[in-house]
């Protein structure tokens, strides 16, 4: 959440001249409403499923970039399929860096508590090592620009124009 993956795939997406698809947004597009009112409806068990589906749907296509939600990689089927079907790239960023991106977002379900950067350490805990265990590439952002962090990943891709 707050790493930037909507932005540099929009960027890699351009440069590459593939579709570009946001998990999220292909999610709200298909349902008609935003992810917190799916949240508030089905909880996070009906998200992921949902969000699931999505990512087994996409996966099986070509010449895309595939900006996900921060918990896809939860789901071991979700896992298998990024890996086995792209490229995975993490954008790893600390939780406190991810913390002062999304301050003052309050479109992410998961981060309206009380204490958000105890939430945000709970969430890389449990997430960094499954991105790991999947990524080809890592990225820690810090303070990166998107279009540095395109440029990084585009001259690592196997077979891109920028090797």
């Amino acid at each position: 959440m707050g790493a930037g993956k909507t932005t540099v795939g929009r960027i890699l997406a351009r440069e590459l001249k593939h579709r570009f698809v946001d998990t999220d947004h292909e999610i709200e597009l298909r349902t008609g409403v935003d992810i917190p009112t799916i949240f508030e409806i089905e909880g996070e068990q009906g998200f992921r499923r949902r969000e699931s589906q999505v990512i087994d749907e996409l996966t099986r296509e070509s010449n895309i970039v595939l900006a996900t939600g921060g918990g896809v990689v939860l789901d071991p089927d979700n896992r298998n399929r990024l890996r086995e079907n792209g490229i995975v790239v993490y954008l790893a960023a600390s939780p406190e860096t991810l913390n002062e991106r999304t301050r003052h977002d309050r479109a992410r379900p998961l981060l309206q508590v009380d204490d958000r950067l105890a939430t945000l350490q709970k969430l890389y805990l449990q997430r960094d090592p499954l991105y790991r265990e999947i990524a080809y590439m890592v990225i820690e952002v810090g303070n990166t620009q998107a279009s540095q962090i395109a440029r990084r990943i585009l001259k690592a891709i196997p077979g891109s124009c920028t090797n």
